[in-house]
Order: C-alpha cells, then structure tokens, then sequence
C-alpha cells in the first residue's frame, strides 16, 4: 500500500489509514479479550452454583431419608404403644369382670347364710339367743358398720353401658337430657332407659334401693360423694361415670383422691 503512493501526501494519508486500522485491530482484540474473559467467569460461577445445588439436593435427600426413618421408628413406637394399652385395657376387664363374678359369689353365699339363719328353729332345738343373731349381717340393711352391709346381688349393671354412651356432653344444672345432664340427671336417664324411675335429687336417692359395703360395689350401684352433695354410676375396677360440675362434661374417674376422702356411701337399685 505504501510502494503505490503515488505522492508524499498519498503517503501520508495511507500512512494515516494503516495506523487508524491497525488501533481498530487493538481495540477489537482489546475487547474480544475482556468479552472472553467476562464468559470465563461467568461460565466458572455457573460451575460453582451448578456444584453448590448438587450438594444441596444431596443435603435435602439425606434428610428426607432421615426424616421417614424417624417416622417409621415413631409408627411402630404407637402402634407397640397402642397393642400394650389394648393389652393392659383387656387384663383389666378380665380382672374386672373376675372380681364381679367373686363377688357375686361371695354375695349369694351371704345371702344364703344370712336366709339360713333368719328362718325359723326346728321346734325341738331351744331358742337362740338374741345376740347370736346380731354377729352375722342382714340382707339389704346397712349394720353398724358399712363394711358389714350385705345387699341381694346387682340386676342393673347395664345402666353403667347406657351412662357411659353419653360420655362427653356438657354438665347442665338440672339437666336429664342427652342435651346436658347433671350428676343425678344422668342417674335418672340411665335407669329411666331400662325401666326403673327414681328421683332427679342426690338427698333422695339416698333412700332409694338398699345400702352396698365399698367392699361389695357393683356395676350399676349408685355411688355418693361430699354429703351427698355428688353421686355417680359405679362402672367397676374402682371407677364411676358421672357428670362432676359446671364446665366439665360426662367422664368416668377414679374413686381415689378427692373422691376417696368424700366417698359417703353406695345404694343398690332392687
């Protein structure tokens, strides 16, 4: 280009050209090199990202299989929890039913000994004393203390089933109704169901029936607390239903604590 200048300012003026594009070139080159390099970090930065998600969908998998474990240890911990509680739940009814059946027993031979001795003498055999008479107790009347009352055995036991369907509904003040009872409301309902009336107050169900020893309770007497201030059904193994007070609802408890320093007596509905 230079050799076919045909003038010193043809020269010059190519002279002008070849250096215009040869800083062209530099500058092109200049920034071809910054644009590569620009990729370059921009291509290990989505390396390091790509590597730092693996890390994290290995981290989350890890736990997820951590997380199942645990709860496939916890299922098989409740359901080992919920075969022993169905285990201890049918021991005690086994138990439960045991003692009522023992009782029971022990109750008809009372009675039986109790009609033996109260019929009258042959008449060849002197009187007994009157004091001999008083050493055994008397069917259906409470002696001079409860331990020695006998009562006939319980025909209404299945009044503690009937009671025990209305397990949570609210305490209502003079209720006798599946609305809302109170704790001689929901007596009354439960015999009511079966036949057998009796009046809406603790006072006079303590005169209904005939009295029952705490030793010999079964399912279905009628069970007295705080001066008669509170009664309830008794369901067996130590337990009653009742409807307590005001904001608590239909439950069965235990007859220990509070209930066992209250207890004043039971009633046997003939």
């Amino acid at each position: 280009m230079l050799l076919g200048a045909t003038s010193l300012g043809d020269l010059l003026s190519r002279v002008d050209n070849v250096n215009r594009v040869s800083d062209q070139r530099t500058s092109l080159l200049t920034d071809v090199t910054r644009f590569r390099g620009q990729i370059q970090r921009q291509a290990n930065e989505l390396k390091r990202k790509q590597t730092r998600q693996r890390e994290l969908m290995n981290q989350i998998a890890a736990e997820k299989r951590s997380i199942e474990q645990q709860l496939q240890h916890r299922r098989a911990l409740l359901a080992s929890v919920q075969d022993e509680i169905a285990r201890l739940e049918a021991a005690e009814r086994a138990r439960s039913l045991a003692l009522a059946r023992a009782r029971e027993q022990a109750q008809s031979q009372a009675q039986a000994r109790a009609q033996a001795q109260s019929a009258p003498a042959a008449p060849a055999a002197p009187a007994a004393p009157a004091t001999t008479a008083a050493a055994e107790p008397v069917v259906g009347v409470a002696a001079s203390t409860p331990e020695a009352t006998v009562a006939p055995p319980s025909t209404h036991g299945g009044v503690v089933g009937i009671a025990m369907q209305f397990l949570g509904v609210p305490y209502v003040w003079g209720g006798a109704s599946p609305s809302g009872f109170d704790c001689s409301g929901l007596i009354v309902y439960a015999f009511a169901q079966i036949g057998v009336s009796l009046p809406h107050s603790t006072y006079a169900l303590w005169g209904m029936g005939v009295p029952v020893s705490q030793s010999q309770l079964a399912p279905g007497d009628i069970v007295f607390f705080s001066g008669l201030g509170h009664a309830g059904i008794y369901a067996g193994g130590g337990t009653f239903v009742h409807a307590p007070h005001t904001g608590d609802v239909v439950k069965v408890s235990s007859m220990s604590g509070w209930y066992a320093s209250s207890y004043v007596g039971a009633r046997r509905i003939l």
